[in-house]
């Protein structure tokens, strides 16, 4: 499955010329029901996208049509879907947590891995391979115009969301004398679980009973998110794909969002269009990860090679996939921190 470096420079070079034709397949479900022997994922909302990028480009480089190809499922609409030809029908699993618990209810005739948005947790089976793809971080953010500040705290986002404060003046006299109204994304959402665990200093924080749970994570379009005292978790990357590099579409856009400091600390750097290297050097950074079963990523068989010789350390991704990795709002990871596993 490996290339030489020159075959690789064709291919990457033949990749960038057709951008513009595979731009459809590269931000949705596959065109076509894939293979048996393909490489199939779910999970994340956060890492779809950029999945979905990674898996055309990938794909025009595989030179025989009967060797693995590489899809991935995005995480709605909502629905039962057929991962790949002979694969068991399961429901849609819609973010980090549910695309893991469909890769451990199922063998690779289903699917073969998750993204997760996420790291591990001590509630993961451990058989789990949880292998580095990019770096992220998360902020909040609110409609432009609204009543939220353009700064909040950690003790702040805490308060927020344990219902401790709930009201702007609260924070600051000088605000609108209104409900403030937090929101989170589904349950099962990588971007709820870390955010929650990082505005409790590393304990996941339990959601008090004013905070709405059940938007989409990273979809500013929700209606409910348009309202002025409305603020929600957010992943930074996701909206700097969204914003500067035109990546979202349909429901998946900032809409009236804007993406907020925290702790002083702006988010993005707008020059650059990156995430803030400030930020990218707090807590509210985090890695991104493709979830693997243990047996199958360290297998000497087909199936085990060509994962590790996508998805590993020195493999197509950590070594052709950094270009598309920044173009979607992520920072692309070391060759030594690329495609290193972890385990829960």
């Amino acid at each position: 499955m490996r290339k030489t470096a020159a075959n690789l420079l064709a291919a990457t070079a033949l990749a960038t010329s057709l951008a513009t034709v595979f731009a459809g397949t590269a931000t949705a479900d596959p065109a076509a029901l894939p293979n048996s022997q393909d490489i199939v994922g779910v999970g994340s909302d956060t890492t779809q996208a950029v999945l979905n990028q990674l898996a055309a480009d990938y794909n025009l480089t595989v030179a025989n049509p009967s060797d693995p190809h590489l899809y991935s499922w995005d995480a709605i609409p909502a629905g039962t879907i057929t991962t790949k030809s002979g694969a068991t029908p399961i429901t849609r699993p819609n973010g980090s947590g549910a695309g893991i618990t469909a890769l451990n209810a199922n063998t690779s005739a289903t699917v073969d891995f998750a993204r997760s948005s996420r790291a591990p947790q001590p509630t993961d089976p451990t058989t789990d391979d949880f292998v580095a793809l990019a770096k992220d971080a998360v902020s909040w953010a609110a409609p432009s115009g609204g009543n939220a500040p353009a700064n909040l705290t950690t003790q702040n986002l805490k308060d927020i969301y344990t219902c401790t404060v709930t009201n702007w003046t609260q924070i600051d006299p000088s605000l609108s004398n209104t409900t403030i109204k937090p929101f989170l994304p589904q349950t099962g959402s990588g971007t709820r679980s870390f955010f929650l665990t990082t505005i409790g200093g590393g304990t996941a924080v339990n959601p008090g009973t004013c905070v709405t749970s059940g938007t989409q994570e990273n979809q500013g379009s929700d209606p409910a998110l348009a309202d002025v005292d409305a603020l929600v978790p957010f992943s930074v990357a996701h909206y700097i794909g969204q914003v500067y590099f035109g990546k979202g579409s349909g429901a998946d856009v900032e809409g009236p969002l804007t993406i907020r400091s925290v702790d002083g600390t702006a988010p993005v750097d707008t020059v650059n269009k990156t995430i803030s290297s400030a930020l990218a050097a707090t807590p509210y950074a985090r890695v991104v990860y493709n979830v693997f079963r243990d047996a199958e990523w360290t297998a000497t068989d087909v199936h085990g090679t060509t994962l590790r010789a996508i998805f590993g350390r020195g493999g197509w991704i950590c070594t052709n996939g950094a270009a598309t990795i920044k173009s979607f709002g992520f920072l692309p990871l070391s060759s030594f921190a690329c495609g290193s596993v972890t385990h829960s």
